[in-house]
């Protein structure tokens, strides 16, 4: 066996990129990083009545979202049909293997048999020592693999441990259809060895896959890689994570404004741990990562911490990169297009300077976007239910007298900005809650906002003033 690491990601591109899948990715990526190796990554699309090829699309950009590289070009499954078949062609001359002419009504009985007499359904060997004499005239045989029916099989598995299965409980698996195309197992116990892949990271639903491959691996005279089977991710309920917990798709956490270093730190403390941390860059977890950190138990998938975390992770990124991202988040919005209309150059400096306050009230980018909506509002603005209580006739006149101080504020600056504003709240007798409040309601039509010297500053003066000038002006023709 290659002394160099090396990992693969294999989705089948039948959908999405699940977050189950980018978690396996992850993981494959981290390992070989770590190892300093290369992770590989297999397009498995034998299936080709689901298979598409918007799936591998949308799989390649959810892994280029994700920042999760790969090592060469993709490998594409189906593409190695014409091996796999000589494999199986190997494996019947060696005596590994035979043809099986069993109907698909035959199975059927052999199924209902089986549970008849309390037994898991599966194939009872009929083919396995008769003469192909016997067989049906016209009839394309499968060829089965003939599985060991003594002793065991034994799984050293990185993760869940020492995995013994008895080989009466294994029952001859189809490893090329009577329509000549190749079974799963086999096909990945073919490339993986063609691979040279050492380690072969993947959820625990293929467990039960691991000792039918291992067998395989033995009857072939190949090196079996080395096992983790990592625990699946179940939804707050502790169920297996479906569509009622919420978002599936990698590109769903995208379009709900999530950044991709948050959901990697989440998706990487989703069943492997270090100690207390919680947040960690890759470098350090690149460092750190290895499989006997995983844990056994599934782990459960908790939105809002995915939530906090990505918050953290706002604030810390530079403003000007955040900008960058929600500009290639705009277009994928539902309203995306229009939004991409209203935001112009200066709209988009615009965003930059008030980013500071707006991204300490966000937890996603598209919650950071619609806090600052107000920047690009259209005069007169409209008025949300609070701001709109709010702005009552006492507070509209309170920003008619205010008017006159802040047209004459020299520089336009938080600085001066704020005293002009404690000036006149000290002044008038009013506590400065009963100036700002309105003032935010008029600037931005909302009764929540960055800091409101903020909002004038970045909405600078003619903007600002014009706003209030709309709510303040009101009284005098109310």
């Amino acid at each position: 066996m290659s002394e160099t690491v090396i990992t693969r990601f294999a989705p089948s591109p039948t959908g999405y990129l699940h977050i189950g899948g980018a978690r396996t990715a992850l993981f494959n990526w981290l390992y070989a990083r770590a190892k300093g190796g290369r992770m590989l990554l297999r397009i498995e699309d034998t299936d080709q009545a689901r298979s598409t090829e918007g799936a591998i699309l949308a799989i390649l950009d959810g892994l280029r979202w994700l920042e999760l590289d790969w090592d060469g070009e993709p490998v594409y499954q189906l593409a190695r049909a014409e091996r796999h078949r000589a494999v199986a062609e190997q494996l019947l001359a060696q005596g590994n293997a035979y043809r099986c002419y069993a109907s698909p009504e035959e199975l059927a009985a052999m199924r209902e048999q089986a549970r008849a007499d309390g037994r898991a359904p599966g194939y009872d060997g009929t083919w396995r020592d008769r003469e192909a004499s016997d067989a049906p005239a016209g009839t394309h045989p499968a060829i089965r693999f003939k599985a060991p029916r003594e002793g065991e099989t034994v799984i050293e598995d990185q993760v869940q441990g020492r995995v013994v299965v008895a080989n009466k409980d294994i029952d001859d698996l189809v490893i090329l259809r009577s329509d000549g195309s190749p079974t799963y197992n086999l096909s990945v116990v073919v490339d993986d060895h063609d691979m040279g892949i050492t380690h072969v990271i993947r959820g625990d639903d293929h467990l039960t896959n691991a000792a039918r491959q291992a067998q395989i691996y033995r009857a072939l005279g190949w090196d079996t890689p080395i096992f983790a089977h990592v625990p699946l991710i179940h939804g707050p309920d502790g169920a297996k994570l479906s569509k009622r917990h919420g978002a599936l798709g990698v590109e769903a956490y995208r379009a709900m404004g999530y950044l991709p270093a948050a959901l990697r730190n989440y998706l990487v403390r989703l069943g492997w741990s270090h100690g207390d941390d919680e947040i960690m860059s890759m470098d350090d977890v690149v460092r750190w990562f290895d499989l006997d950190a995983i844990g056994r138990s599934a782990a459960r998938f908790d939105f809002a911490k995915l939530e906090n975390l990505n918050g953290h992770y706002l604030r810390g990124t530079a403003d000007a990169e955040l900008v960058r991202s929600l500009q290639a988040l705009v277009p994928e919005l539902p309203d995306g297009a229009e939004l991409g209309r209203r935001i112009d150059a200066e709209g988009w400096r615009q965003l930059e300077r008030a980013m500071p306050g707006l991204k300490e009230r966000a937890k996603t980018l598209v919650e950071l976007l619609d806090n600052a909506a107000f920047l690009f509002a259209k005069r007169p603005l409209e008025l949300d239910e609070q701001a709109a209580k709010l702005l009552d006739p006492a507070a509209r006149q309170t920003l008619a007298e205010l008017l006159p101080g802040l047209e004459a504020v020299e520089p336009w600056s938080p600085e001066a900005l704020e005293a002009c504003v404690r000036d006149f709240a000290e002044a008038t007798g009013r506590k400065l809650g009963k100036v700002a409040q309105p003032l935010r309601a008029a600037l931005t039509g909302r009764s929540a906002s960055p800091g409101i010297f903020d909002v004038l500053d970045v909405l600078g003066r003619e903007e600002s003033l014009a706003r209030i000038r709309d709510q303040a002006l009101s009284i005098e023709s109310a």
